[in-house]
């Protein structure tokens, strides 16, 4: 049977301004409701099946929101939701959910004042080897400056799979000032990706660049190179495609994102290497392929 090829990282919401105050001034496109309805069009116009859906602000509520969709809709492979991880009550909120559809779990970090004060909390360590050794895969998101913050952290967490979201939020921005933005993060993501459990997803470099502004051919180049560090740092076992819809239209249509990877990939990958970008790697990481 032919794998499921997948978006592994996209958002779903109903908006309300109080609900996510990271859609702020130039963001108005993303301040409406954005549900699968909308999104699973764009899907089977780029020969994708179904998608992970993943948390895109704090609160269980938001866990709740995704399962419900996901339970009613077999094209949302899987939920990455949100839990307070250093909570006393985890197993028992976590247990709350049953397994149907729950993939793993994402924390803001990159929002976080400290992220070394953050990730060392003994209950937040405690709490994610629980979700390891119960099979669950924990998102890392932080930006570039940050990725050596948590070195430390995903080199203790190996019982289980970590996945490092949007390449590590390169500065694409900076890029074009010199090398010296690029060799910073491209040592970073070397030291990440060395650890043998860490994955990584190809998603949200569009709105890295200065999406304000409008992409140019440069900004495609510099992402270009992105994927290419990735490639060679992570190999093609490790890597995934993600979307990171509705946010990637603040810069490009759905279709340009999976376009951008997919004319990449044809370049640098087999065939069976392809298959494991559109799918095998989620289906792996994530426990789609037990289910």
């Amino acid at each position: 049977m032919k794998p499921q090829r997948i978006d592994a990282h996209q958002h779903f919401w109903r908006y309300r301004p109080e609900d996510y105050p990271w859609i702020g001034r130039g963001m108005e496109l993303l301040a409406q409701d954005r549900m699968p309805c909308e999104l699973h069009p764009m899907l089977s116009a780029q020969g994708l099946d179904a998608s992970i859906a993943v948390q895109a602000r704090a609160g269980r509520e938001e866990t709740g929101f995704l399962l419900e969709l996901a339970r009613n809709d077999a094209r949302i492979a899987g939920v990455v939701g949100w839990e307070d991880i250093a909570s006393p009550q985890l197993a028992e909120h976590v247990g709350e959910w049953g397994r149907d559809k729950l993939l793993g779990f994402r924390h803001q970090v990159q929002d976080e004042h400290d992220v070394t004060v953050f990730m060392e909390q003994p209950a937040f360590n405690d709490g994610v080897a629980w979700l390891q050794d119960q099979r669950y895969v924990y998102d890392v998101l932080v930006y570039e400056r940050q990725l050596p913050e948590v070195q430390a952290f995903c080199a203790r967490h190996d019982r289980h799979w970590l996945v490092l979201d949007h390449l590590g939020k390169p500065a694409l921005t900076e890029f074009g000032r010199g090398e010296v933005a690029y060799a910073r993060w491209k040592r970073e993501l070397e030291a990440l990706a060395a650890l043998p459990h860490v994955a990584c997803k190809l998603s949200g470099l569009v709105t890295e660049a200065d999406w304000m502004r409008g992409l140019r051919q440069k900004d495609y180049e510099n992402i270009a190179l992105c994927l290419d560090t990735a490639l060679d740092a992570f190999g093609p076992q490790r890597l995934m495609f993600g979307s990171d819809w509705p946010v990637c239209l603040l810069a490009a249509s759905y279709a340009k994102v999976a376009a951008v990877v997919r004319d990449w990939a044809a370049t640098r990958l087999s065939a069976a290497e392809q298959e494991q970008l559109w799918g095998g790697t989620a289906a792996r990481c994530y426990g789609l392929d037990a289910q």
